[in-house]
């Protein structure tokens, strides 16, 4: 069976969308510093136009982390980079292009949890929820889409 590249989502939607998703968490946000932590490297381009709206004082850092080997989730996830910031006692927002499993994002909203920060917040642009394997929800979802492979953009 040959792959869809049909456009789930134009740009103009995704770009509505994510002005929305920034507008909702600087409400939230309102007179606090924010750490964006974006799950590299999918979820750049999304990062990318996320602070581009984000009203209040913002620290963009990464992490990158890995559940999948050859698109089957493994199971296990290992971390490639870790945040730079001091994020004890801040309010920190990562931004994930795809929730899909889950394994990943638990695994990354853990160790940042075990950071201590003061908030955590989880943003996903595409929410897969039929897929979840773990117990995790986003506190900020741009769409919901169906089972099937998709690939974010940028």
């Amino acid at each position: 069976m040959k792959p869809s590249s049909e456009a789930l989502l134009g740009p103009e939607a995704i770009s509505a969308r994510v002005a929305e998703l920034a507008q909702s968490v600087c409400r939230d946000a309102e007179g606090d510093e924010l750490v964006v932590l974006a799950v590299l490297k999918g979820a750049v381009p999304f990062a990318a136009d996320f602070i581009r709206h984000v009203t209040v004082p913002v620290v963009l850092d990464f992490v990158r982390a890995r559940s999948y080997s050859g698109g089957q989730s493994s199971g296990s996830v290992e971390f490639l980079l870790e945040p730079t910031v001091e994020l004890r006692e801040r309010r920190v927002l990562i931004l994930e292009d795809i929730l899909d499993t889950g394994i990943t994002a638990k695994a990354i909203v853990d160790r940042v949890r075990a950071a201590g920060p003061a908030d955590l917040k989880l943003c996903t642009l595409l929410n897969k929820d039929g897929r979840r394997k773990v117990k995790i929800e986003a506190d900020y979802v741009g769409f919901e889409v169906d089972d099937r492979f998709v690939v974010g953009y940028g």
